[in-house]
């Protein structure tokens, strides 16, 4: 009886208090290696994270535009290939997440359904400058500059 008493009196070992307590250290590791690697894959930038927000309607000409993919409707689309240029140019780089990288995009409406896209995308080794026409209704890409013109012909002789 004397033993069940000195037993009640003190105080429960909290079992999984002490388990954390022993591998504390390990655990702080594992959350600083999943800070150190994983968080910045997750956050990587890309030229669509870059773009400003937009309206809706904007949105929608900005989409016409990124995912045209030619007269045949499969393939690479504008947004892969403007990727793939500025990937050719800056390899091995993070270049979205350089301090110097800057990217433009202005859209504006020239007249019913038609709209013009700029995007200028900055860095530190030089520009790459496109400069669209889109119409909305029709669906129809026109080119006014020799960049975007290389971009479009691409997508359209894609194979």
């Amino acid at each position: 009886m004397v033993k069940e008493k000195k037993k009640e009196g003190k105080p429960k070992k909290n079992d999984f208090k002490s388990f954390l307590k022993k591998r504390a250290p390990i655990y702080l590791a594992l959350i600083a290696m999943l800070i150190v690697f994983v968080v910045p894959e997750l956050t990587k930038g890309d030229l669509e994270s870059s773009f400003p927000e937009l309206t809706s309607e904007e949105r929608q000409v900005l989409d016409l535009l990124m995912n045209y993919n030619g007269p045949n409707d499969f393939g690479l689309t504008v947004m892969d290939a403007i990727t793939n240029k500025i990937s050719e140019e800056y390899p091995d780089e993070k270049i979205f997440d350089h301090k110097k990288t800057i990217v433009d995009l202005a859209i504006s409406k020239i007249n019913g359904e038609e709209y013009n896209i700029i995007l200028n995308f900055k860095s530190y080794k030089g520009e790459l400058n496109y400069d669209w026409n889109v119409d909305k209704s029709l669906g129809k890409i026109t080119s006014n500059n020799q960049d975007s013109k290389h971009i479009i012909d691409l997508v359209d002789f894609y194979d």
